[in-house]
């Protein structure tokens, strides 16, 4: 009785611990965290993981792309590895939970495993890998990209950060000299399983404990500039004008009242403009703006760029409309099989829950392009992330460690 009683108290308390003890690391003074990669807190941070999971009785390495490994090595010979995890880095005065939460759940979830059941057939191996936010640099999911063979340093031989440190440059200063560097690409992973918040307001607002990830949007990203004429606001008659502010509004409203019709699950943001030459009494000769397009359907998302951009042509009249697409991420499923088994889990242990799509992007999908690949959310309060305000329940944080422990017997044991 009492030392089921420790393990309780382990599993209870380690959670909130964890979480609040890996935001030490990057705590900004309003409570947020700033953990970029390749920084020095990133780099504490990943070391002070590594201690933990070998406390924990892990096997720990890195590979050369800054992942961090804590492996439970299998017993059957051969065996692939289940790997599990999320990401250490955040985005500048980001929340606690993103990314930490399913490095942690992964953490006990394999803990516990262990001390309960001993070694697996086959290896688990936590992971906390190195970048996903693209917070500093201008580029994704650095760490998964490693291991699926999508980058490597000639990917990232001339890229820089705003204070214009290169890449390169950055990793040797924490330690992972690019002249030490070799291919971190894994042919031997079964299967990868990411815990993360929702970063949204749907569980919440559903009043449902597990959101099971049936798709990953695609995302295209776009800058779009609207060439005028800059002239004197005073002097140049309404009709002669060539108003870029004036033609750029329209171009808004009608992607935004579009995107409101079409389809209840694509979204489309404009969160980005700038003005030239941005004065007061001159009309605006040039609009640059950011155009974000995401649905989990790629017809849906042809057809609705199909709509704009013709759309766009009618609208700008003599103005010269310039449409620059520099992202196009493919819609991605997860794997159903594995979907079925969670929510037959779900339902034998009474856990609310619900089929959902991602709205935003994971390390999940760079790795369903290599595996079978599954993504579990438990809610965000009020669905505020990317924030010091970023918060789940602890009740909420545990359900999705029990589950994800579950999960893992299922396949490793």
């Amino acid at each position: 009785m009492a030392i089921k009683m420790r393990e309780q108290k382990f599993e209870k308390d380690s959670v909130s611990e964890m979480i609040e003890w890996l935001a030490t690391f990057g705590l900004t003074t309003n409570g947020g965290v700033t953990r970029p990669l390749f920084s020095k807190d990133w780099r504490k941070a990943q070391d002070a993981l590594k201690d933990k999971m070998e406390a924990l009785q892990l096997r720990t390495y890195f590979d050369r792309a800054g992942n961090l490994f804590g492996k439970l090595p299998g017993t059957e010979l051969g065996s692939k590895t289940i790997l599990t995890g999320s990401h250490i880095d955040t985005v500048i005065d980001g929340g606690k939970y993103d990314g930490a939460y399913g490095i942690i759940a992964s953490l006990l979830a394999t803990s516990q495993l262990f001390q309960k059941y001993g070694y697996p057939k086959k290896t688990i191996e936590v992971i906390s890998l190195s970048e996903e936010e693209g917070s500093r640099f201008p580029l994704t999911f650095w760490g998964s990209r490693n291991i699926s063979g999508a980058y490597n340093l000639e990917t990232v031989k001339d890229v820089q950060d705003g204070d214009g440190i290169h890449f390169l440059e950055a990793m040797k200063e924490s330690g992972f000299d690019p002249k030490e560097y070799q291919s971190n690409i894994r042919t031997d992973i079964e299967r990868f399983v990411e815990i993360h918040i929702e970063q949204g307001v749907i569980l919440e607002k559903n009043q449902n404990t597990i959101g099971v990830v049936s798709h990953i949007v695609g995302q295209r990203r776009f800058t779009i500039n609207v060439v005028g004429e800059s002239n004197h606001a005073g002097t140049t008659p309404m009709f002669y004008r060539k108003d870029a502010v004036s033609t750029a509004s329209k171009l808004i409203t009608y992607l935004t009242e579009k995107a409101k019709e079409f389809d209840p699950l694509l979204v489309a943001t404009v969160g980005k403009l700038n003005v030239r030459p941005n004065v007061p009494n001159v009309v605006a000769g040039e609009v640059e703006f950011s155009l974000d397009i995401r649905h989990h359907q790629e017809v849906m998302l042809n057809r609705y760029c199909e709509d704009i951009f013709a759309e766009f042509e009618r609208l700008s009249t003599d103005l010269d409309v310039q449409i620059s697409q520099w992202m196009d991420v493919k819609p991605i499923a997860m794997d159903e099989k594995m979907n079925q088994v969670i929510r037959k889990l779900a339902t034998e242990k009474n856990i609310s829950y619900q089929d959902i799509v991602s709205g935003a992007g994971h390390d999940a999908q760079v790795f369903a392009s290599i595996c079978p690949t599954t993504l579990i959310f438990v809610p965000s309060q009020d669905g505020i992330s990317h924030s010091p305000k970023e918060f789940t329940r602890i009740e909420d944080l545990e359900t999705g460690v029990e589950l994800l422990t579950e999960l893992l017997y299922k396949l490793a044991y």
